[in-house]
């Protein structure tokens, strides 16, 4: 086993628990993510500590899919009558997966079954709604800042840190020492892997212009996106970019930002913001490793990483909040607002250790909010 292997499996995945709880009897586990951010080797993990009878599959296998094909109480109870677990990798490539589970979960007496697909609309649209009420989704994403915190010293993340901006979390690229293998692996990931859900679908053949309006979008993170403006640039219909980015989302390559507002005048509500769940990802999209020390874009390095934390923490926890910007119309604004059962939290991202305030017509509307500024001294207190 190679090193970053074990690395990989060393660091525990935080939402390992939370799936493991799920497992009972006779529901699914149906677990999303991008490639390549670690659910195989999660799923394996789950398998091997798993107290029981175990069959692990693998969509992609014809041997699996062959295995799967007769959709038969008779075919599946001779199937998997002995197994206490059935789990199944990359399960999108299984023709009509939903129906199929659905029979297992309702036929076979006692079985658990835990699913992974590497986007949300494959498996979504073909099992999520045949198994309502059957299944409990999960996603992973590339490593946060507290589960790599495992494997290293507060000294050790300390120095680290610069590397996180740079390239990111991504599991592989977590465990490689060497900076231009980092920059090899990224690049790879953005040739080969990321648009390849997208672009399987029928109708999506126009691979340039979904690479075009990453690159568009990756150069305007933290910055509020107008797809007028895209869809000019791009020779495309607003619409089209509105479905382009969509799909980028539900892929887990991109996320919005809307603007918070109580409906308020002043507030701006209807505009959006984009941000890459990875900043290994947006950096190789525009070719731009350079250290922060020379680079003109290194607060909204500094920001896509931490509301990218932020948001990842949140999923794993499952703490169920939502997260915007604040902006008025007159420039006032704030990074992040997290809400959660009524409860605002507003956090402003600094590079630099600068000292702000909160903004006046954000404290005059909103007096019980908390307002923090968090920068490189205590951003550890944040992602953790």
């Amino acid at each position: 086993m190679c090193p970053n292997q074990q690395r990989m499996e060393i660091i525990k995945r935080s939402i390992e628990s939370s799936i493991t709880e799920k497992l009972v009897p006779n529901k699914a586990v149906l677990l999303f993510g991008a490639r390549r951010v670690g659910k195989t080797i999660l799923m394996r993990k789950i398998a091997s500590d798993f107290q029981g009878k175990v069959m692990m599959l693998n969509g992609e296998d014809y041997d699996t899919q062959a295995l799967l094909h007769e959709r038969t109480i008779a075919n599946y109870h001779r199937l998997f009558a002995q197994i206490d677990l059935l789990a199944i990798d990359e399960a999108q490539h299984i023709p009509d997966i939903g129906a199929k589970l659905k029979l297992i979960i309702d036929e076979v007496p006692g079985i658990r079954v835990i699913t992974s697909g590497s986007s949300s609309f494959d498996l979504q649209n073909q099992a999520g709604e045949p198994l309502v009420g059957r299944s409990t989704q999960f996603h992973l994403f590339p490593f946060t800042q507290q589960e790599i915190g495992q494997t290293e010293t507060p000294l050790d993340t300390r120095r680290n840190l610069e590397n996180r901006l740079l390239y990111g979390c991504y599991p592989e690229v977590v465990g490689i020492e060497a900076a231009a293998q980092k920059v090899d692996y990224l690049r790879d990931i953005v040739g080969a892997y990321l648009l390849k859900d997208i672009l399987s679908l029928d109708g999506l053949k126009n691979s340039s212009k979904m690479k075009d309006l990453l690159r568009l979008v990756a150069f305007q993170v933290g910055s509020e996106v107008s797809y007028d403006e895209l869809g000019k640039q791009l020779g495309l219909t607003k619409n089209t970019v509105e479905k382009y980015l969509d799909l980028l989302s539900r892929v887990f390559v991109l996320y919005r930002l809307g603007g918070y507002s109580r409906n308020l005048r002043k507030e701006v509500s209807k505009a959006g913001k984009w941000y890459f769940y990875d900043n290994g990802i947006r950096n190789a999209i525009i070719g731009n490793f350079n250290p922060t020390a020379i680079r003109q874009d290194t607060g909204a390095l500094w920001e896509n990483y931490m509301i990218a934390e932020r948001i990842k923490l949140s999923n794993n926890l499952r703490l169920h909040k939502d997260f915007f910007f604040w902006r008025t119309y007159d420039g006032q604004e704030i990074d992040l607002i997290e809400e959660s059962q009524d409860v605002l939290t507003a956090l402003e991202f600094k590079w630099n250790d600068r000292r702000v305030s909160v903004p006046q017509a954000f404290a005059t509307a909103y007096p019980q909010a908390s307002f923090s500024v968090v920068n490189r001294e205590n951003y550890v207190e944040y992602v953790r």
